[in-house]
């Protein structure tokens, strides 16, 4: 039977960060450079007062000066410095002169390395806390001609230079450690960058892995970690799977954001997309080169089954990647949580597309009680900015009746406050929907492909019913990532 102190022996096993940095020194094989940009040479450092760093380092630098480093890795077209264009310049810059300036010959066993950093920490006036990017390219075997590549964006929550400094070092560390010690472990490697780090100092948003030895890696799944781990509150990923900084992603731009299970993915929600889409880009304000749609996913709607079934995740995240969409995963169960987070990154126009029963949960005053200023203060961060929500009707099962803005029924104490939402023009109904697929529901499509029914394909959009049978999703395998979560 399992005990507290199992628990307790485990974090008395992670090594320190001058037991790590002192493993990499004394291994004869791996040889490298640090080149760190904005917060000095805070992981070198541990490096070099661990010991025996002359035969791991080849060069330490710190280009600090912006045309010193434009001197060094060429300018930039945007004139931005902490970014992720510019990591991987660095990256592949100090990776090439390792490689002319080492004779392999005569050190045929260097398993070479780069690492970099470009940050910007709190400025003085502490309004902006501050973030970077870190990188590691690196080889596990000599002889390999491609790299591996694993790289991440932090933002800081320390309110101090100094601490945030000392935090980017750690974190190096654990990166360089993971690397070349638990490659083969992804999963663990991101619970590993925050050895001897406590999680409300610095927050990992993005990371990605590329490389031959991390082939079977899927950056979606790597991006669920990150939530699941308390790394961070939201994680984006393209149609391509690769992950997105949503600060980058966001950055301006007017947000169309339709939320939903997708456990498969339905005609209707197509329909209420496509619909709402229309209906968003017609307006004046919004410049349709400049708009962001994303499917989101809170963490609550993937645990179907009370836990995260990573495997579930996959399939949806695969589904609607197919179908050439972005997709969010975050925390944000409420609604304005989610405008919160938006308004972070843009000014521009907000939609929300939902049905008839978001709408009524929305205006349901429990889901509030935590705000001392309850659903009223909700309701300001949800509805203050240019936001306008579009609804897609409801059939009710029992009588018939489509359900929309118009006669929805919310709570009597409610009714006053929605009329003043409505009358100001911020719920909009979808007119031109389709009635003749408002009888499906996600639920009930899953539950015919579990049970093995039939006649579930044609509520499906095109080419989705093909790729559930071809790929057999929504079905429990037993994959070597399971299998791994099982580990853990």
């Amino acid at each position: 039977m399992a005990t507290v102190p199992n628990k307790v022996n485990e974090f008395e096993n992670i090594p320190s960060i001058k037991a790590k940095t002192l493993r990499i020194n004394l291994n004869p094989d791996i040889y490298g450079t640090f080149a760190e940009i904005g917060a000095g040479q805070e992981t070198a450092r541990h490096f070099f007062r661990a010991g025996g760093a002359s035969g791991t380092i080849a060069k330490a630098m710190s280009a600090y000066d912006k045309a010193f480093s434009d001197a060094i890795y060429g300018v930039e077209k945007d004139g931005r410095y902490v970014t992720q264009a510019r990591l991987k310049t660095m990256l592949k810059h100090e990776m090439r002169l390792v490689e002319e300036r080492i004779d392999r010959k005569s050190n045929p066993d260097y398993r070479f390395f780069s690492y970099a950093n470009t940050v910007a920490t709190i400025d003085f006036s502490k309004r902006y806390k501050g973030h970077g990017w870190i990188g590691l390219r690196f080889q596990l075997d000599p002889n390999q001609k491609e790299y591996d590549e694993i790289v991440l964006h932090i933002r800081f929550k320390q309110n101090e230079a100094r601490l945030q400094q000392e935090t980017l070092g750690i974190l190096g560390v654990n990166l360089i450690y993971g690397a070349f010690f638990k490659y083969n472990r992804p999963k663990k490697l991101l619970k590993y960058l925050y050895d001897h780090i406590d999680k409300d100092t610095i927050e990992i948003d993005m990371v990605n892995f590329t490389g031959p030895n991390f082939r079977e890696v899927d950056n979606r799944l790597m991006s669920l970690q990150l939530i699941k781990n308390d790394m961070t509150d939201a994680v984006m990923f393209g149609p391509d799977g690769n992950n997105l900084l949503p600060a980058a992603a966001l950055y301006k731009k007017n947000i169309l954001a339709l939320r939903g299970s997708f456990r498969p993915v339905t005609k209707v929600n197509m329909d209420m997309f496509q619909k709402s889409y229309d209906i968003f880009i017609r307006d004046q304000t919004v410049d349709i080169e400049k708009t962001m749609v994303i499917f989101e996913i809170t963490l609550s709607n993937l645990k179907a089954s009370g836990e995260i079934d990573e495997q579930d995740f996959m399939d949806r995240a695969e589904l609607l990647c197919s179908l050439g969409h972005t997709v969010m995963i975050s925390k944000f169960q409420e609604y304005y949580k989610l405008v919160e987070y938006f308004n972070n990154y843009t000014k521009a126009r907000i939609g929300l597309t939902m049905g008839v029963n978001n709408l009524i949960d929305v205006f349901d005053e429990k889901y509030y009680r935590h705000l001392s200023g309850g659903i009223l203060e909700a309701f300001g961060k949800l509805f203050f900015k240019d936001l306008q929500v579009y609804l897609y009707p409801m059939k009710d099962a029992q009588t018939g009746q489509i359900m929309t803005s118009n006669n929805v029924k919310v709570h009597p104490r409610m009714k006053e406050l929605y009329k003043f939402f409505k009358y100001n023009g911020k719920v909009m109904d979808i007119i031109d929907y389709d009635p003749d697929i408002m009888h499906i529901f996600s639920r009930d499509v899953l539950k015919r492909i579990t049970n093995g029914e039939e006649g579930w394909e044609e509520m499906l959009p095109e080419g989705i019913a093909e790729m559930i049978q071809n790929k057999n999703l929504f079905v429990r395998k037993d994959s070597p990532e399971t299998q791994e979560v099982a580990e853990e």
